[in-house]
């Protein structure tokens, strides 16, 4: 694990994607604040050493984490997502509110805030302006980034939207992620020795046919039943792959199973970029859920990488002059 000294807050930390980005790129959670138990335990079962706060973001005291190096968080996408209203700040789910007030209080150096593509629509450019306003004011300079997951290795068709704040004493030195120059894995190549695990005769024709990325994995709702690969025109973009979007199943197909697969959570999982032993507790329903809701691990470190080389090259600059003034 890399060792950089620097600290880190993390807002709505759901399943851990962003959490577990931030700490491949070198940052120590002091907290990771979250609502939902299900995921809550997830994260206490992977990183016991975490504090993980089960609490409402509204009623959270950001005081105690004043000064840290990263303010960090996957704020709910319904309000801006194009799966939903689009009510935006009427939405009783936005969180930027709370984040605003955090911001206040902790002033850290840096911010990272992950959303739904949905949040650049014409329709939030008012809201968008209000929220880089607020926090410029308090002396940030800021940006808004669509990064595509493929991108970054990640196997999926997965666009987000990242906002970045950083102090503006700090902010010079900061530059965006570069894409990789080749291509992910396909579906195929990333999930052939999952899908042949129990000994699948089929496995090899259809890692052939799975050859191109996956399609958004999306989370579902609570107020649905159980996990599926998404709406009617998402299966069908799987069913290319020849994967069966109706469902997830608990294991890899038997030996002489005939059709097309399902995926497991452990394979969508992968997909999202998450590595194999990062492991989402409960039952089916829910671990899916965490699984499709999270930020790929790969493109928050992507991301934290740069602040990171940021905040680091700051520091020692800093240093520097102090030698030299003493």
């Amino acid at each position: 694990m890399l060792e950089t000294g620097l600290t880190s807050l993390e807002l709505c930390a759901g399943g851990g994607g962003q959490a577990l980005g931030l700490e491949m790129a070198g940052f120590g959670h002091q907290g990771l604040v979250e609502i939902d138990a299900r995921c809550c335990e997830t994260l206490r079962f992977n990183r016991p050493h975490w504090q993980v706060f089960e609490q409402d973001l509204e009623t959270f005291d950001g005081s105690p984490f004043k000064g840290i190096d990263l303010l960090a968080g996957g704020l709910p996408c319904p309000p801006f997502s194009k799966a939903g209203k689009q009510l935006g700040k009427a939405d009783e789910r936005n969180m930027f509110p709370a984040a605003l007030r955090l911001i206040d209080e902790i002033r850290p150096r840096a911010v990272m805030i992950e959303n739904v593509r949905g949040i650049l629509d014409a329709i939030f450019d008012d809201y968008r302006k209000y929220v880089s306003g607020q926090i410029q004011k308090l002396g940030y300079k800021t940006d808004w980034r669509l990064l595509n997951a493929s991108d970054y290795g990640v196997s999926q068709l997965r666009p987000r939207v990242v906002f970045v704040a950083i102090r503006k004493d700090l902010s010079a030195n900061f530059d965006w992620p570069t894409p990789h120059p080749h291509s992910p894995p396909t579906v195929g190549e990333k999930l052939f020795d999952l899908m042949a695990a129990r000994g699948w005769v089929g496995a090899k024709a259809w890692k052939e046919k799975a050859n191109e990325i996956a399609p958004t994995v999306v989370g579902g709702s609570k107020k649905h039943g159980g996990p599926d690969l998404g709406p009617t025109r998402a299966r069908a973009a799987w069913a290319t792959l020849g994967v069966d979007g109706l469902g997830i199943v608990d294991e890899a197909p038997q030996r002489d199973f005939v059709g097309m697969p399902r995926l497991t959570v452990p394979m969508v999982a992968r997909i999202q970029g998450f590595p194999d032993d990062w492991i989402f507790t409960g039952k089916k329903t829910p671990a899916y859920r965490q699984v499709g809701n999270a930020f790929p691990p790969p493109v928050a470190c992507a991301v934290a990488s740069q602040l990171r080389a940021c905040l680091m090259e700051q520091t020692v600059v800093s240093i520097a002059k102090k030698r030299r003034t003493a």
